[in-house]
């Protein structure tokens, strides 16, 4: 378990537009010798993985990291017919080939071009003019779908033991195909106008995106050449159900006011000190309140990718219920836990009760039993709210039903016997 470490990155006031507030991220100095630019894709992915799963979603670009200390220039975007890119369906069995996904809840795109991409990362091989021994100093990955495969993964093999009440496709196929709901950035109201009225800041190297003032997406890069490069990205990410609910329906929040008084103010030296003790007011409440449940999540994390000095890593929340915002996302660290890049996906509170349920099952060995007993509630609850979840295909519906009856008959037994001992 591991929290996200912004050691180096520093708010700026907010930005407001609507309902959409902006919190800059700057850095004093940029993460050194590592570089991030962008492949243009403008189409529909299929991820190829490992274990013979399948990944399907829109996938407009590609990260591509260069972790060479050589300057590149700022990614304008090379457009690609083919992606390449380790990703992993956690608990899938071998051999099976599988599917899961994510579908836009609107704004689909245009076009229909599908580009078929080899795994999630994939290393670049050297340039020309290096050996073909030389280590490579490049990797492409797709950004923020390495954190939704990671989430769509989560116990997606299904059953680890064949209980009766598991249907067949449970045993073979686990949850294939499995699908969540997402919205372009296009489609949050108010985000594109907000990304382009508001300029960018001097050292600018990531941003905080806000709707209702409720966290929806945090950005970072390592240095402020790529966040110039990468800034309209923001508007073909994928967002939560939640988020688009939350600009659409939320009122327009209000903006950040520094009020300073002339009472103790006298030189210009006063002022510019009253100014900077504003902004670190601004900071300080921030990270207090509109960005404290990100930051002081514990999160489960998996290292996906080594490059040099840098670790490429993908992160879930411990999937608590009890209405606390939780995030899923991916992260570049270097050798000290301090983050060069990082992608987040606001999980709605379905999402978190999916995975919730998933997690209690996998604990107990998919008896249904002993994960009631866990969640303090009863057999038939339990299928109510795996039923509720979207996963009634695997169950077994007859060997379920006869559970039921039973359950039910024994409750009234007992009820009748009591009835009549109290007599």
């Amino acid at each position: 378990m591991t929290r996200l470490d912004l050691t180096g990155l520093t708010t700026r006031p907010a930005q407001v537009w609507g309902g959409i507030r902006l919190v800059p991220l700057v850095r004093a100095e940029p993460m050194p010798g590592l570089r991030l630019h962008a492949e243009i894709y403008a189409g529909l992915g299929a991820v190829a993985l490992d274990d013979g799963t399948e990944y399907l979603s829109y996938v407009p670009h590609g990260f591509v990291a260069d972790w060479s200390g050589e300057e590149t220039e700022p990614g304008a975007g090379q457009r690609q017919g083919q992606g390449q890119g380790p990703g992993r369906g956690d608990g899938q069995k071998a051999g099976q080939r599988a599917s899961y996904g994510t579908q836009l809840g609107a704004g689909r795109p245009d076009t229909v071009t599908v580009h078929r991409h080899h795994r999630m990362v994939k290393r670049r091989r050297p340039g020309k003019g290096l050996s073909g021994g030389a280590a490579p100093t490049r990797c492409r990955f797709l950004p923020l779908h390495l954190a939704l495969e990671g989430y769509l993964a989560l116990h997606f093999g299904g059953p680890s033991v064949a209980w009766e009440e598991w249907s067949r496709q449970a045993v073979r196929q686990g949850f294939s195909p499995r699908e969540e709901e997402a919205y372009l950035g296009l489609d949050v109201r108010g985000l594109a106008d907000a990304l382009r009225v508001f300029e960018i800041h001097p050292g600018q190297c990531g941003v905080l995106v806000h709707t209702a003032d409720s966290l929806a997406a945090a950005f970072v890069v390592p240095h402020p050449d790529d966040y110039r490069a990468l800034h309209p990205s923001l508007l073909q990410d994928l967002y939560g159900e939640l988020v688009h609910q939350y600009a659409h329906f939320g009122a327009p929040v209000a903006e950040f006011e520094a009020r300073i008084s002339d009472r103790y103010v006298s030189t210009l030296a006063d002022l510019r000190a009253r100014a900077v003790a504003q902004e670190r007011l601004w900071s300080e409440t921030h990270e207090a309140v509109l960005a404290r449940e990100l930051l002081t999540e514990s999160y489960a994390s998996e290292r996906v990718y080594r490059m040099g000095p840098y670790e490429l890593r993908r992160f879930l929340p411990p999937f608590r219920r009890g209405g606390a915002e939780q995030h899923i996302g991916e992260l570049i660290t270097d050798h000290k836990g301090r983050t060069a890049y990082l992608k987040t996906f606001r999980l709605s509170d379905a999402q978190i009760r999916r995975g919730h349920l998933l997690s209690v099952l996998a604990a107990h060995d998919w008896r249904l039993d002993g994960t009631a007993a866990a969640l303090g509630t009863t057999y038939e609850e339990l299928v109510r709210r795996i039923r509720a979840a979207g996963f009634a295909p695997l169950l077994n519906e007859h060997v379920v039903a006869r559970r039921m009856r039973g359950t039910r008959r024994t409750q009234g037994t007992q009820g009748t016997r009591g009835i009549a001992e109290t007599k």
